[in-house]
C-alpha cells in the first residue's frame, strides 16, 4: 500500500470538517472569494445588499494591517443603504456563537507578488478565519509554517486582504498537528500542540479536528480567547491549559461559591491566562468587581504594563489606599492593586463606610503567585469584610505540606487557603511541550586547603560565613564571570541575572566589577537595585573617639569611615546615569520607582526588534528583587551566590527558561553554592519524582555522544565536506540539510559548557566550518534560484542561521586576526590567510564582504607598517568602496546618487522596504507600466545587497 499523499490527505479533512456541519464550497479564486462573501453577510446579517452597498463593506473590510482588520472583525460596520436607511453590518458574533456560519473550501489561488494556492480555508461568514496548510507525512511541519510565512509575504494582503482576517493558523503533517496565531512575528518556537484537560497532546490532525475544529469550539476560541494585545498591536491565542484554566474559573463563578487556585508552572504565561479570566468574569452579570492582586509594590509596575498591553488603559493603577477605595466605588469592574493597599482599605475604620455598598455585592479576588502573598491576616481580612466574595490564586509553586514546613509565613498550605486545585500544568508539562526551556546548571567553587583555587574542586562544605563572604572568593567569582558571560549569553546577545546573598555582599560584587572595568580588564554593563533601610545600623557608631585626622572642613559625607547602603546604591545609580545618560536618584521615592521601571524595561525591551545595543545590559545584581514575578526573554542565565529552596529556587531558576529563538537553547544556571540537592528536592516537589532528567540539561559528556551520533548521521548522507558538490537531486540536498541542522543544534547547546573543547568532538574546528560553507552555499543557491514559475522543495526549509551565527566572529574580530597576520612570519601567512577566508564564509554577515576584505589584505594591508593603524586604514578603504559601488550602482541604473543616497538611509534606519513609487522618484525616467514591477525589484534587490555589504555588521 502506497504512503498516503498530501492531496488524499486534504480531502479527508475536508470530509471530516464536512460531517462535523461545515459547508463544502468550491472556490477557485480572489472573485469567487468576494461574491461567496457576500453571499453570507447577506444570509448572517438577514439583509440584501446591492452591489454599490457591498463595495461599501468591501472598503472598509480592505482597510488596516492584520491586528487592525482583526478589531474590525469583532465591531460592527454602521452605512447608509441607497435609500438612506441606517444598516449595521456583524462580521462575526462572540456572544451567540452557534449564529456563525461555516464553510470549508480548498485550493483557493491568489496573486501577489507571486500565485499561492492555499491547501484547505475554513470560512466564518464568509470571512477566510482559519488556514490550514497540510504537508504529507514524513515532512517538516516547519515547512507548513514556512510556507505560511511566504503566503502572508507574497499574496494574503491582495484581493482586499480578505485573507489578512485569518485569526489561527493550522499545520499538519497528518501525524502531527499544531495551531498559531496570525502574528507575523512569532517563531516556529511559538506553535502549540492542542491537548486535553489531562495536558496529552492530541497530534493526529483527524483527532484535532474533532476536538478544536469543532465549529462551536472554534467559535469560542476565536471569540474568547484570541487576546489582542494593544501595546504591541499582535493577536495572541490561548495555549490548551490556559484555556482549561479560565473555562474552570469561569465555571466555579458561575455554578458555585467556593474558592479555587490554578497550578501552572513559572514562564507558561499565566498573567495573559489570568487577563483572560479576568476580563471574561466582568462579563457574568452576578460579579461586581474583579479585584487583582499582586503582593508586593515592585510588582504593580509589570503586571500593569502586562495588562494594560492586552487591552488599553484596562488598568488604572491605584496609587495609595484612597485612591483604591475610590475605584471600587466608581464604574469601572476590573482594579488592579497590591495587598497592602487591600489590606489598609479593609483593615481601617475609616474606609469601611465607604466600602459598605459592597460587602453583600460578589466580589472576586484574583491572586497573582499566591504562593507568597496568602499567608497573613489579610486573607482572613477578606473573607469577613466580603462574605459573598470568592478567591482564586495562580501560582506556579503552591506550598505544599513538604515545603510549608520551611516557609516562614506559617505553615498553611495553598489549598488550606483556597480550596480545590482547579487545573494543573506543572514544568514537566512545560518542558515537554517547549513552552518553557530545559536548565542547564553547573555548580562552581572549591574551598578546600591552601595552594588550591577557590574555583576549582568539587563544591562541598561551602557554608562557613567567613569563606562565603570572603574577598578573595567574590573576587574569584568575579574574574571567572569576566571570563565566561560572553560563553554564557551568546557574546552579549542575552542579558543575565546574579542573585547575591546579602546587600554587604552585593556591594562588595559591584565594586569589583567597577575596578576590574576602571582596570580595563572587562567592558561588561553592570547595575544593581536593592532596597535600604532608612535607619539601618550604623557601623561608625562603635563607641570609639574621633581621632585627630577627622577631616573638619570637609563635606558632610566625607567625615564618616563607613557608608549607609543608601549612599552605596545613589553611587552605583551614578554610575548608571552616566552609562545610559538617566537623571535616577534615590532622594525621592518616585525617582527610585523610576530607576526600578528603567531598569525592568532595559531588560524586557531586548526582545523589541528596535532595541539598540546601546541600551543593552549585561549583569544586573541582586538580592531578592527581580527574582520573582519578572519575565524578560532575552534574560538566559543566572548567576546564583546565594543559598534558595523549594519555591524561591524555581522562581529564581525560572528568570532564564523563557523561550525567544533557537539560538537560547535553555536557561543556564552557573552556581557558586552547592544547590544541588535542594535543586533535585524543589524539581522534585514541583513536578514528579521522575522530573529530573527531563527538566535538567544533560552531562557534557552525554550532549557530546549526542554531537557523535549526529556526526555519523551527517557522514552517511555526506562522508567529506568535498560529497556536498556531489549531491544530485534535491532531495539529497534536502537530507544534507536537515544532518547538518541536526548536528548545529547539538553544537549550539554545547557552546554553553564551560567544557566545550573541539579535542572532545569527532572533526575539527575547520571540519565543521567548511561543513558549514557548503550549508550556506546550498542555502544561496537556493535563494536565488527561485522563481515564481518554479518552486523548490527546499524553498520552504527553514536553514536555521541563527545557529551557526556567531557574533564574536564580526569585522572587528577579523580586523584583530589581520594585526596578527601582518605580525606573522612569512611561511605563515598562507595559512594564517586561509583561516581568515574560511571563517568569513562560514558567517552570515562576512561572506558578503568577503571579497573585499580578501582585495584589503591583498593590496593595502602590505603598505601598512603600523600595525595600530589597520583599522583606520580599513575603515578609510572601506568608505571608498562603498562610494565607488554606489556610484556604480546608481550609473547602472540611470538614478540619482543624491536621491538614491536619502532612499538607502531610510531604508537603514526603518528596516521598511521603500515602494516602488519612491525609488522611480529617483530614477531619470519613469518606467513604463509594463517594465515598472522588474526595474522596481531589481533596484531595491540592489540596495539591500549594498546594504548588507556596506552597512551590516560594520558597526561591531
Amino acid at each position: 500500500m502506497s504512503p498516503q499523499s498530501e492531496a488524499q490527505l486534504e480531502q479527508e479533512l475536508i470530509d471530516q470538517l464536512n460531517s462535523l456541519g461545515y459547508k463544502k464550497v468550491a472556490i477557485t479564486d480572489g472573485q469567487a472569494l468576494t461574491q461567496n462573501l457576500k453571499a453570507q453577510l447577506e444570509a448572517f446579517n438577514d439583509v440584501k445588499l446591492s452591489s454599490q452597498e457591498f463595495d461599501q463593506i468591501l472598503n472598509h473590510l480592505g482597510k488596516g494591517n492584520v491586528f487592525e482588520k482583526a478589531k474590525t472583525l469583532r465591531d460592527r460596520f454602521a452605512f447608509k443603504r441607497e435609500d438612506g436607511e441606517a444598516v449595521y453590518i456583524q462580521f462575526f458574533d462572540s456572544e451567540q456563537l452557534d449564529r456563525n456560519l461555516f464553510q470549508v473550501t480548498h485550493q483557493i489561488t491568489q496573486e501577489g507578488s507571486y500565485k499561492n494556492r492555499y491547501d484547505v480555508t475554513l470560512l466564518i461568514n464568509g470571512l477566510p478565519l482559519v488556514q490550514i496548510e497540510l504537508k504529507r507525512r514524513g515532512l517538516e511541519m516547519k515547512e507548513a509554517f514556512n510556507q505560511i510565512n511566504r503566503y502572508q509575504r507574497h499574496s494574503f494582503w491582495s484581493n482586499h486582504g480578505l485573507f489578512q482576517y485569518v485569526q489561527l493558523f493550522v499545520i499538519s503533517n497528518g501525524v502531527n498537528t499544531k495551531y498559531l496565531a496570525n502574528n507575523r512575528l512569532q517563531s516556529f518556537k511559538q506553535t502549540f500542540f492542542w491537548a486535553d484537560e489531562q495536558n496529552r497532546n492530541i497530534k493526529p490532525l483527524d483527532k484535532f479536528t474533532d476536538s478544536f475544529l469543532a465549529p462551536s469550539h472554534l467559535a469560542k476560541m476565536i471569540g474568547h480567547y484570541i487576546v489582542m494585545s494593544e501595546s504591541n498591536k499582535i493577536m495572541m491565542a490561548l495555549r490548551p491549559y490556559q484555556y482549561y484554566a479560565v473555562e474552570a474559573l469561569i465555571k466555579r463563578v458561575k455554578d458555585t461559591n467556593s474558592n479555587g487556585y490554578i497550578w501552572h508552572t513559572t514562564g507558561s504565561g499565566k498573567t495573559l491566562t489570568s487577563f483572560k479570566a479576568s476580563q471574561i468574569i466582568m462579563d457574568i452579570p452576578s460579579v461586581e468587581k474583579v479585584v487583582f492582586v499582586v503582593d508586593r509594590k515592585d510588582l504593580d509596575y509589570q503586571t500593569m504594563k502586562e495588562f494594560n498591553s492586552f487591552k488599553k488603559d484596562s488598568v488604572d493603577v491605584t496609587k495609595n489606599t484612597a485612591s483604591l477605595v475610590r475605584q471600587f466605588n466608581e464604574q469601572s469592574k476590573l482594579v488592579l492593586t497590591t495587598l497592602q493597599k487591600l489590606n489598609n482599605a479593609i483593615g481601617k475604620k475609616h474606609y469601611e463606610k465607604q466600602l459598605s455598598s459592597l460587602r453583600d455585592k460578589k466580589v472576586v479576588f484574583i491572586f497573582d503567585e499566591c504562593h507568597r502573598s496568602q499567608f497573613g491576616e489579610t486573607h482572613q481580612r477578606i473573607v469577613e469584610f466580603f462574605p459573598n466574595s470568592q478567591l482564586f490564586g495562580f501560582t506556579g509553586t503552591p506550598i505544599f505540606a513538604d515545603n510549608a514546613a520551611k516557609n516562614e509565613l506559617g505553615k498553611r498550605t495553598t489549598k488550606d487557603l483556597f480550596d480545590e486545585c482547579l487545573h494543573k500544568y506543572v514544568i514537566t508539562d512545560a518542558i515537554r511541550d517547549q513552552n518553557v526551556l530545559k536548565f542547564g546548571i553547573e555548580y562552581v567553587g572549591k574551598y578546600k586547603q591552601k595552594g588550591r583555587t577557590l574555583l576549582d574542586i568539587e563544591v562541598e562544605d561551602i557554608d562557613r560565613k567567613e569563606v562565603i563572604d570572603s574577598e578573595v572568593r567574590l573576587e574569584k567569582i568575579v574574574d571567572y564571570l569576566i571570563d565566561y558571560h560572553d560563553v554564557k549569553t551568546h557574546n552579549r546577545m542575552f542579558s543575565s541575572i546574579m542573585a547575591v546573598s546579602s546587600i554587604p555582599n552585593l556591594i562588595k560584587y559591584y565594586e569589583l566589577f567597577r575596578k576590574k572595568r576602571e582596570e580595563g580588564k572587562h567592558d561588561l554593563r553592570v547595575a544593581t537595585i536593592f532596597s535600604y533601610a532608612a535607619n539601618e545600623e550604623d557601623d561608625d557608631a562603635s563607641g570609639m573617639l574621633p581621632g585627630d585626622d577627622l577631616p573638619m572642613a570637609a563635606e558632610p559625607q566625607a567625615q564618616y569611615q563607613n557608608s549607609h547602603t543608601r549612599d552605596k546604591l545613589e553611587s552605583f545609580i551614578k554610575d548608571y546615569n552616566a552609562l545610559y545618560q538617566t537623571g535616577f536618584t534615590t532622594k525621592d521615592s518616585q525617582q527610585f520607582q523610576n530607576y526600578y521601571e528603567d531598569l525592568s524595561k532595559r531588560l524586557k525591551e531586548r526582545e523589541k526588534e528596535s532595541f539598540q545595543d546601546k541600551d543593552r545590559l549585561d549583569i544586573l545584581l541582586v538580592v531578592n528583587m527581580f527574582l520573582t514575578g519578572f519575565d524578560a526573554k532575552m534574560v538566559n542565565s543566572l548567576y546564583v551566590d546565594k543559598n534558595l529552596k523549594y519555591h524561591g529556587l524555581i522562581q529564581a531558576f525560572s528568570r532564564t527558561n523563557r523561550i525567544i529563538n533557537d539560538t537560547k537553547s535553555q536557561g543556564n544556571i552557573l552556581s557558586f553554592r552547592n544547590l544541588k540537592k535542594s535543586t533535585d528536592e524543589a524539581i522534585t516537589l514541583f513536578s514528579n519524582k521522575e522530573a529530573k532528567e527531563e527538566i535538567l540539561m544533560p552531562d557534557y559528556e552525554k550532549v557530546v555522544n549526542q554531537f557523535y551520533n549526529a556526526f555519523e548521521e551527517l557522514k552517511a548522507v555526506t562522508p567529506s565536506v568535498e560529497s556536498v558538490d556531489d549531491l544530485l537531486t534535491e532531495e539529497d540536498e534536502l537530507a544534507f540539510v536537515q544532518a547538518f541542522r541536526s548536528l548545529m543544534r547539538i553544537k549550539n547547546v554545547l557552546g554553553s559548557y564551560t567544557d566545550f573543547d573541539w579535542e572532545d568532538m569527532p572533526l575539527t574546528e575547520q571540519e565543521f566550518l567548511d561543513y558549514t560553507s557548503k550549508y550556506l552555499d546550498l542555502r544561496d543557491k537556493v535563494k536565488n534560484e527561485h522563481t515564481k514559475e518554479k518552486v523548490s522543495i527546499l524553498n520552504d526549509v527553514d536553514f536555521e542561521l541563527e545557529l551557526i551565527h556567531r557574533d564574536e566572529i564580526n569585522v572587528s574580530y577579523i580586523l584583530k586576526l589581520l594585526a596578527k597576520y601582518k605580525e606573522s612570519k612569512e611561511s605563515e601567512r598562507a595559512a594564517q590567510k586561509k583561516h581568515i577566508m574560511d571563517l568569513m564564509g562560514g558567517e552570515i554577515e562576512l561572506r558578503s564582504k568577503r571579497e573585499l576584505i580578501e582585495k584589503f589584505i591583498d593590496e593595502h594591508l602590505p603598505k601598512i607598517e603600523d600595525t595600530d593603524k589597520i583599522a583606520d586604514e580599513f575603515e578609510s578603504f572601506w568608505e571608498n568602496e562603498r562610494i565607488m559601488a554606489l556610484k556604480e550602482l546608481c550609473d547602472e541604473e540611470n538614478l540619482d546618487q543624491q536621491q538614491f543616497k536619502a532612499l538607502i538611509d531610510a531604508y537603514i534606519y526603518s528596516e521598511q522596504e521603500p515602494l516602488r513609487d519612491e525609488v522611480f522618484e529617483c530614477l531619470d525616467d519613469r518606467p513604463s507600466v509594463l517594465q515598472a514591477r522588474t526595474i522596481g525589484e531589481r533596484i531595491i534587490t540592489k540596495m539591500k545587497e549594498f546594504v548588507q555589504v556596506f552597512v551590516e555588521g560594520m558597526r561591531a
